[in-house]
């Protein structure tokens, strides 16, 4: 272990397949002990970025450095590192103990398990060798909701027992947000933000990050003013919009406010005095989905905006609820919108 602190260093890595460039000039520092997620949608190059850090691909450009030592163009079985897939790949032909190898006194063969007891194998025969560096290439994804959430809790738990580096790959923005100490969000090739879950969420570095990891409400418009960290958007339809700045914006410039539903507020009545970012709404719709309830409201001209309030309170009680039509005005603070120049 060097004594930098670091575990995986991708410096410029660039991998193309012909003319088609996967990994575009990515460069990572990944900390001893951690566990890392590399999120985005499909094709954004987060596999294939793992999959050069395992040796079955190799870099066109670039190195990946293992505690200080090249292996870009290592091959896997000379590299201290191992990975967990999402099809388990286990031997049917051997029983769990002779797929751990490590002590296990289960005889049944794999095909006799669940899908959570084949991860556990599967994992566990990944850590009996005490690599460096695990790497977990969407383990999760062929598990039923409620299992993947207790796997989710168990393999971070796992994590912090053995202290060896995870590095997970996932389009899940809820498996990435539940484990990980650090995230990158990936997006045609590139690295987009590199950060803690809550820095991801509350602090998203463009309109991108904001749009995948969970949900939010785009407001469109131009800068009409700039006061220190803040921003005053207007929009086509006569609307004035408060915001942190996310970025540079320019005065007159088009930009766009990100405000998540969680962080919006329905009240029956208009605030006493004047309040910055306050609307008077249409609800359009609701869907109860037990934890909260997801209202649809129409704010200015033909636009929706999703609020999510939480059912603190049980109560079959109709009146309790927000119903269609009803007349409501919608609230935030100014400081939960972030805003970026489009």
């Amino acid at each position: 272990m060097n004594q930098s602190g670091i575990a995986i260093e991708l410096r410029d890595v660039v991998k193309q397949f012909g003319e088609v460039t996967a990994v575009d000039h990515v460069s990572l520092d990944i900390r001893d002990g951690e566990f890392f997620s590399m999120l985005g949608p499909s094709g954004c190059g987060k596999t294939t970025t793992l999959r050069m850090i395992a040796g079955f691909e190799f870099p066109t450009a670039g190195d990946i450095v293992l505690h200080g030592q090249s292996i870009g163009n290592t091959p896997p079985f000379r590299r201290n590192v191992n990975t967990v897939f999402q099809s388990y790949v286990l031997f049917p032909h051997m029983s769990v103990a002779e797929n751990v190898a490590f002590g296990l006194q289960m005889k049944r063969r794999p095909r006799q398990l669940s899908g959570g007891q084949q991860q556990r194998v599967a994992l566990a025969r990944a850590l009996v060798n005490h690599p460096e560096v695990l790497l977990l290439d969407e383990p999760l994804g062929a598990l039923d909701q409620k299992l993947r959430k207790e796997m989710q809790i168990e393999l971070k738990r796992m994590q912090e027992q053995v202290g060896i580096t995870f590095i997970f790959v996932t389009h899940d923005q809820e498996e990435a947000l539940t484990m990980s100490d650090r995230i990158a969000v990936m997006h045609h090739g590139r690295v987009l933000q590199v950060g803690t879950p809550t820095e991801i969420y509350e602090r998203p570095n463009c309109r991108f990050v904001a749009d995948f990891i969970g949900d939010t409400n785009f407001i469109d418009g131009h800068v009409a003013a700039l006061n220190g960290e803040h921003a005053t958007l207007t929009t086509a339809d006569g609307l004035t919009v408060h915001g942190r700045k996310g970025g540079a914006l320019s005065t007159s410039g088009v930009a766009t406010v990100s405000v998540r539903p969680e962080k919006a507020r329905l009240t029956i009545d208009a605030p006493a005095e004047a309040v910055a970012n306050t609307f008077e709404v249409t609800v359009d719709r609701i869907a109860y989905i037990g934890s909260d309830t997801r209202i649809l409201v129409r704010l200015g001209r033909d636009r929706l905006f999703s609020v999510w309030e939480q059912n603190s309170r049980s109560t079959l009680d109709r009146d309790a609820y927000w119903q269609p039509g009803e007349r409501a005005f919608l609230g935030g603070r100014a400081d939960t919108g972030v805003v970026w120049g489009i």
